[in-house]
């Protein structure tokens, strides 16, 4: 069953601050409850992190907008069986005195509140669907609908982990689901929702019930460890609520357990070694010597933590999750503000996030989103570490695959890959992560220069040379937009201005130039101007074509062989270099005349056989 774990305890425990007192104890001590049953929900107000779905609900309260059915979503342990009881005991909520209706603000405990929150009332029935999946136990709830309730308001039927049901059990369903009694209602509750068959979905109003935010789940184990009198670290409850993953009931199980093994008291060390994780500090000296290329101190990192009892595989893991940690950082600096993240991680992947470029973050993540499975089903994980950790160090400075390929059109060596050098201690000292320039953050690299110390190789004088460029580079699309669509108004090296033809891309401009910064390392300013500009080179092409024809057509030579052959069209001009001396000219024009002269004397010789 799911139990979220927010607000006040059942019976005879000690209330949350802010919420009201249980009743008072039976006169026989009761026997130990564990953290998720003691402080279990009772009222919405209790529930933690799900505001939209008791937002919703409250409205359609007030309203009177009360569905016959719920479906309720989402992973383990973040409240859907407690959400259940709760819109039960809501849906029935009766004063003392007899007075109420259904209403999910219940100051103080009903006629039926008790017998609900504890699943022995008559009217609320709770069925297991993962052991009743059969038909059988389908139609036992449609003979028992038509009878009217015993006491409460409505009938209520929870049926939890609904996906388990069969294929006949949901079609036996359909119709009482559709059109109940109107004292009936139904509160289905699953964690696969994509089994349940849309015929019933569409019958049930969806709530998604989402994971508990970490700051959260964090605030409420300090508020129910005051509660137990229980000493414990905002280090340690971060862990657990990392480790619970959303999962509310999963953090108070954690937290039972980790009271248990530090005797009342919850320090971070204990919860590491309870969980089996590794030191943040230690994981993040782990990430700055790999960074670093250091092989040798992250292997002795790596062994340290695997000696103190951490798995190799939660150690990646730990070593993933900081990398996202510091691309977060990188790329949105108010995710420092997280109160999730403890001081080191902040601090410490802030500073990371300056030297680090998104590629290098990228690569890592990819490495170790691969290595954390090798070593998980590795039967040696603490050798896949290591050459995980190897890849890692060897792939600092790999060049992407556009940079080897510039590289290689530009004529420059290829970097072979391999760990960049461990820094020198300066004059100051050893190198600490406060000063220590990672390899990684080198710039990429800018176009090859020329030998002799002139500007860079890559030069672009003209508008054809970036058309040049683009065929060059494959971008046949962008290659065809310049030349159809691009009218030239302005062009120098670093800038160019231009206007669209009728019905050209106005994203030319944008596509031009990321293409010019990726191909010549520099920045272009590419600008839509409202001038008609010149026109583009497909008009131009066309034009000298066509002049190319004409002067071609007024040559005493073409003009000899067009006579000879009526009819005949000019189709291609190929253009020859001009003869050196005025003899070749003689020879070229009595070689042209003789094959026009053969032509038609071959023609006139195929006309007499005709005849």
């Amino acid at each position: 069953m799911d139990e979220t774990t927010a607000g006040t305890p059942l019976i005879d425990e000690p209330a949350l601050p802010g919420f009201p007192a249980a009743p008072a104890p039976a006169a026989t001590a009761s026997p130990y409850r564990v953290l998720a049953r003691k402080y279990r929900p009772r009222t919405f107000d209790d529930l933690i992190g799900q505001e939209a779905m008791v937002r919703t609900l409250s409205n359609a309260f007030e309203a009177g907008r009360i569905p016959q059915a719920w479906m309720l979503t989402g992973v383990r342990g973040v409240g859907k069986t407690t959400t259940a009881r709760i819109l039960a005991r809501g849906l029935n909520y009766q004063r003392q005195d007899g007075t109420g209706g259904p209403t999910i603000h219940m100051p103080e405990l009903g006629l039926h509140c008790e017998a609900i929150m504890e699943s022995r009332h008559v009217d609320v029935l709770e069925m297991d669907a993962a052991s009743h999946t059969g038909i059988d136990d389908v139609r036992q709830i449609i003979d028992g609908i038509r009878y009217s309730p015993v006491s409460a308001r409505y009938k209520v039927y929870i049926i939890d982990e609904v996906h388990m049901l069969s294929e006949k059990a949901f079609n036996a369903f359909l119709k009482t689901l559709e059109e109940p009694p109107p004292h009936a209602k139904f509160i289905f509750a699953t964690t696969e929702i994509r089994k349940v068959p849309v015929t019933i979905l569409s019958r049930c109003q969806r709530f998604d019930l989402r994971r508990i935010e970490a700051d959260k789940l964090v605030a409420h184990l300090g508020r129910i460890c005051d509660a137990e009198g229980v000493t414990a670290e905002p280090e340690a409850l971060a862990a657990i609520a990392r480790a619970a993953e959303g999962s509310a009931r999963d953090s108070l199980s954690l937290l039972d357990q980790a009271i248990a093994h530090g005797a009342g008291v919850v320090q971070a060390e204990t919860v590491r070694d309870m969980l089996g994780l590794a030191d943040r500090t230690q994981v993040i000296d782990l990430f700055e010597a790999v960074m670093r290329g250091d092989v040798p101190a992250a292997f002795a990192g790596l062994r340290a933590q695997y000696d103190a009892g951490a798995d190799p595989g939660v150690i990646l893991s730990d070593l993933a999750a900081f990398s996202h940690i510091v691309t977060r950082l990188k790329l949105i600096p108010e995710a420092a503000r997280d109160p999730a993240l403890s001081e080191i991680e902040r601090s410490r992947g802030l500073d990371y996030a300056q030297k680090l470029t998104v590629r290098t973050l990228s690569r890592t993540w990819q490495i170790l989103l691969k290595g954390i499975p090798e070593v998980q089903a590795s039967s040696r994980p603490v050798a896949a570490a290591e050459m995980v950790l190897v890849r890692l160090a060897y792939a600092a400075d790999l060049p992407t695959p556009d940079e080897a390929l510039r590289a290689l059109k530009d004529g420059a060596p290829v970097p072979a890959g391999g760990p960049p050098p461990a820094p020198s201690p300066g004059p100051s000292g050893p190198v600490t992560s406060g000063n220590m320039a990672l390899a990684s953050s080198q710039p990429r690299p800018q176009p090859r220069p020329d030998p002799n110390g002139g500007a860079p190789a890559l030069r672009l004088r003209r508008f054809e040379d970036v058309v040049a460029l683009a065929g060059e580079r494959r971008e046949i699309m962008l290659k065809a937009a310049l030349e159809r669509d691009v009218r030239l108004v302005r062009f120098e090296e670093g800038s160019i201005e231009l206007s669209l033809a009728a019905g050209g891309s106005k994203t030319v401009a944008n596509d031009l130039a990321r293409a010019l910064q990726q191909w010549t390392g520099q920045r272009w300013m590419v600008a839509l101007s409202s001038e008609e500009g010149a026109p583009t080179l497909r008009d131009q092409a066309e034009a000298a074509e066509r002049e190319r024809k004409a002067g071609a057509a007024s040559h005493p030579l073409v003009q000899a062989v067009l006579a000879k052959f009526p009819g005949a069209q000019i189709v291609n001009v190929i253009e020859r270099a001009e003869k050196a001396d005025e003899d070749g000219a003689v020879d070229a024009e009595t070689e042209i005349l003789g094959e026009a002269d053969a032509i038609a004397a071959h023609e006139t010789e195929a006309d007499d056989d005709l005849d």
